[in-house]
Formats: C-alpha cells, sequence, structure tokens
C-alpha cells in the first residue's frame, strides 16, 4: 500500500505507557479473550482475573521501538484516509461526517465504555466515538494469526471505523438496544450482523481509498482478505480449541467475514450493508 506523502490524521491521543489498573469487558470480550490467549499460549484463568478491577491509569517507564513509530505513523495516515473518504461519501448522503478520535494505548486503556485490555484487540466506543488500539496487535497478527501486510493492518482500522460509521448513521445504537433485549443467542446473531456491516464498511472505504489516491498494490485486497479469513469467529474457535459452537459466534465466519468486506470492496456502495436485512442464515 503506497502511502507516501499522505498526511497524518491530528485526531490522534497517544496513550502509550499509560496503565489502566483494571479491564472490564463488553459482549463477547470474555470469549474473545480467552480464544486470544490460548492462542498466544498464555493462561486465560491469569487474563481473566484482572476483569472488573477498577481504578486510576498509572505512568510507566516506556519508550517505542522504531518499528513501532513506524507503525503509529502508519496509523495516523490510515485514520486520515478514513476521513477524506467517509467525510466525501457522507456529504454525497446530505449528511456531516464527524470522525472519531483514536488512542494508542500499552496493554490496557480507560475509556467511556469501561477499561479494557489489549487482548481484546482493537475496539471502538460509542459513548467517547473513539478508536482504541494497542499497536502491538499488528504483531499477534502477524505471528499468531499468519495475518500480515499493511493494508491488512488498514482494514483492522478501518473495521473500527466502520463501527463509527454504524454510530453515525443510528444503525450501532439500535442494534445495540435489540440486543439488551432478546436471548443470548439472539443477541449473538444481531452482534454477528453488525460486525459483518463493519467489514462492509471497511471494504467501502478501500474502494473509495483506491479510487482517491491510487494506493493499492498487487496482493492488498488479498491481505485483507486472507485477515478477515483467520478472524472468523469459526477459525479461531476451531485453532483454540479444536471445535467450533455457531450459537456462540459473535463477529461472524470466516466465509462470512470475507464476503463482506470483497462486497463493500467491490460496490463502494455506502447504503449496500444490508446486513440487518434478510435472514441470519443467509449472510
Amino acid at each position: 500500500m503506497d502511502l507516501e506523502g499522505r498526511r497524518e490524521s491530528t485526531n490522534v491521543e497517544d496513550r502509550r505507557g499509560r496503565r489502566a489498573a483494571g479491564v472490564s469487558l463488553g459482549i463477547g470480550g470474555t470469549i474473545i479473550v480467552g480464544i486470544i490467549a490460548l492462542l498466544m499460549g498464555r493462561n486465560p484463568a491469569e487474563v481473566m482475573q484482572n476483569i472488573n478491577a477498577g481504578g486510576a491509569s498509572t505512568e510507566t517507564n516506556y519508550t517505542p521501538t522504531a518499528e513501532e513509530e513506524e507503525l503509529a505513523s502508519f496509523t495516523k495516515k490510515i485514520l486520515a484516509s478514513t476521513e477524506d473518504v467517509w467525510s466525501a461519501q457522507f456529504k454525497k448522503i446530505g449528511q456531516q461526517y464527524v470522525p472519531p478520535k483514536l488512542v494508542m494505548f500499552t496493554d490496557q486503556v480507560q475509556s467511556a465504555c469501561g477499561n479494557a485490555t489489549a487482548a481484546v484487540g482493537p475496539f471502538y466506543c460509542s459513548a467517547d466515538q473513539t478508536v482504541y488500539i494497542d499497536l502491538s496487535f499488528f504483531s499477534s497478527m502477524r505471528q499468531t494469526l499468519g495475518a500480515d501486510g499493511d493494508f491488512a493492518y488498514a482494514y483492522v482500522i478501518a473495521h473500527e471505523v466502520g463501527h463509527h460509521v454504524q454510530n453515525l448513521r443510528g444503525t450501532l445504537s439500535q442494534a445495540h438496544q435489540k440486543m439488551a433485549q432478546v436471548s443470548q443467542t439472539e443477541s449473538n446473531q444481531i452482534s454477528v450482523r453488525i460486525e459483518l456491516q463493519a467489514d462492509y464498511y471497511a471494504g467501502v472505504w478501500a474502494h473509495h481509498e483506491n479510487q482517491m489516491f491510487g494506493s493499492l498494490e498487487d496482493g492488498d485486497l488479498e491481505e485483507a482478505i486472507n485477515t478477515a479469513s483467520v478472524i472468523g469467529d469459526d477459525y479461531l474457535q476451531k485453532k483454540a480449541r479444536g471445535y467450533a459452537t455457531p450459537e456462540s459466534f459473535n463477529h461472524g465466519t470466516s466465509q462470512q467475514r470475507m464476503r463482506w468486506l470483497k462486497k463493500g470492496f467491490t460496490t463502494g456502495d455506502i447504503n449496500g450493508g444490508t446486513t440487518f436485512q434478510g435472514n441470519y442464515s443467509d449472510l
């Protein structure tokens, strides 16, 4: 992915080196922590001991590596790209795009949605309209899942910004309200619809990013599709414990995630992410 000479977003807060003293996980977070802990060779029980501990953040002695500084610059450029793309797309439908903030952190972080650990991966908090990311997640993608490449990393960021797009369009709040009124299985299915739509929006972003800047290079799209494949619920669960339980899926299968990402990239249509329409089995 060619980002030479591209601007960096200023909607970024760097909290690297500050630690939150506890972790409170949202829907599905506990499952994700357990899976990722197993994949990284850690004891899930030890990871889970910190849940709901709460407390204030503290400063630590932290010096980022040169590689991490490159990733920080890359992340800011991708965020800037989402600002440019979504501002243009919202203008086409007569709306104003208000970009999210992005917080870079290490290990743990405090958000308006509660405290979170890096083990849950990048996440979006609608309460403060902010994307949170520990840059070490990209190393984990490469080492644990074999998902690598700049466009693979860009897809991860674009997916979280996709949740912000959902928030601005009112989809996210409606879905969360519905999730609180139904069974756990039905709630998980709504969560899958949310995540697949965010994948679709990531594809829409990539479509227009390439149209606006001609940044995509050979193999870039394949990197993102491979990443979508290895972060599917079925893939992660089978890799962690040898089998999958579909009723617990809350992000979508590998095939679903790849399909909606590719659909967004192919169409570039902001209104084409129809994951909340039709039967769940048809996703």
